[in-house]
């Protein structure tokens, strides 16, 4: 039993028994985690420091996601602009190829000679018949088949957002709803036919293919024709923008209807048309002067002026094709700028993180070697005390002399 003089003795012995069991437990803790406390509280004065830290490192984090988003849907928008480019590029290389140097018309040419006159004037009126040549029809082939392609390809998705459309995500930018091959045939159909009160020139149907807006010709290819939407059209989407920090926004717009996009469609449609060919009018033979033509080819009052006419037109296209492939590098060069500042921000997060954690470490991690080795004293001490601890509880004048 233990006495009332070492009451004070044996109670401090129990605090101090105590005191290392706390230790021990925090040493534990430590050990196991890795960390020198489990709440902020235990940081004591380094709390503000560990707060703001990881404060900063979250906010970090959201904006860093934030720009993998934004990468992503580029790299998306990137691939649907360059497989575009390149399959334009093979559409112009073949209208670059097609050789102007004949009608492409399957067709004898059809001479004609006044009997009336004793002179031979072996005036070329036209064509017998309106077959088109394997060039000529391989052209036309591949404009179509290239047409739907390069529609789906301006309709590029993310899931259900579409990337081409501005803000405007859930709208698809482009419906072939066949506006834009009937506006073609019109016109064709009015360059061709010089009977027509609606005939227009050469040069009016090359101002109607390139103009974009009514203001800059009345019988112009507007968006709306060409099946852009309503907000496309009318140029409302409103731009893409990524928040890159609490004051700083990234912007990464391409739209359906930037003019390299359109003016290679507007392209595509006129070599596609079924109203294009034949290149010179056809005539039933025999052939006598005034005979109405049984197929309009481009205006001319000859073979030689309707084959000048029919490549001033075609020539004219074929330089749209090209302008368009220039806007194009031009939306890839923006896109990738805009992909690049986004790369240096998350470079610049990057470092910025590793900086905070190292802030964090400093302050809420341990040096478990160091923890090993005061854990490992500590149980010595602990158990020391313990067993002193013992010899107290034990002490009596007939055990002390047996000591």
């Amino acid at each position: 039993m233990t006495g009332v003089s070492t009451l004070g003795q044996a109670l401090n012995q129990i605090d101090l028994i105590k005191g290392q069991n706390r230790l021990l437990i925090s040493l534990s803790t430590q050990m196991s985690t890795g960390k020198k406390t489990n709440v902020f509280a235990g940081l004591g004065t380094d709390v503000l420091t560990s707060k703001r830290a990881r404060a900063n490192f979250k906010s970090i984090d959201t904006y860093q996601n934030n720009i993998d988003i934004a990468d992503r849907r580029i790299r998306l928008m990137l691939d649907a602009v360059n497989e575009f480019k390149a399959q334009a590029r093979t559409f112009s290389s073949a209208v670059l190829g097609l050789s102007q140097e004949s009608a492409h018309q399957k067709g004898s040419i059809i001479v004609w000679d006044d009997p009336l006159t004793t002179a031979t004037e072996n005036v070329r009126v036209g064509v017998n018949g309106a077959a088109m040549d394997v060039d000529f029809s391989t052209l036309q082939d591949l404009a179509s088949n290239l047409y739907g392609f390069m529609v789906d390809l301006v309709n590029a998705k993310e899931t259900d957002r579409f990337l081409l459309n501005g803000a405007d995500t859930l709208t698809k930018p482009l419906i072939d709803n066949g506006a834009l091959d009937s506006k073609m045939t019109n016109l064709l159909t009015n360059w061709k036919d010089e009977l027509s009160p609606n005939n227009i020139s050469t040069d009016q149907l090359i101002s109607a293919i390139t103009a974009r807006t009514t203001a800059e010709d009345p019988n112009a290819i507007t968006d709306t024709i060409i099946g852009y939407s309503a907000a496309l059209s009318a140029g409302n989407v409103g731009d893409v923008f990524v928040r890159t920090s609490e004051s700083f926004e990234v912007q990464y717009t391409a739209l359906a209807n930037d003019s390299g996009f359109r003016d290679i469609l507007a392209g595509l449609s006129f070599m596609k048309n079924a109203t294009l060919a034949p290149i010179a009018d056809v005539f039933a033979e025999p052939y006598t002067l005034g005979d109405a033509p049984i197929v309009n080819g481009a205006p001319g009052a000859d073979l030689d002026e309707m084959k000048e006419n029919f490549y001033a037109a075609f020539n004219a296209v074929g330089q749209l094709v090209e302008s368009g492939l220039k806007d194009i590098d031009k939306i890839v060069a923006k896109l990738e700028g805009s992909r690049a500042r986004l790369n240096d921000i998350k470079t610049g997060y990057i470092e910025q993180k590793n900086a905070l954690l190292t802030t964090i470490s400093d302050v809420e991690d341990v040096d478990t070697n160091e923890v090993a080795v005061r854990l490992t004293a500590l149980q010595v001490q602990l158990d020391a005390s313990y067993r002193v601890t013992a010899l107290l509880q034990d002490l009596s004048l007939a055990n002390f002399l047996r000591r």
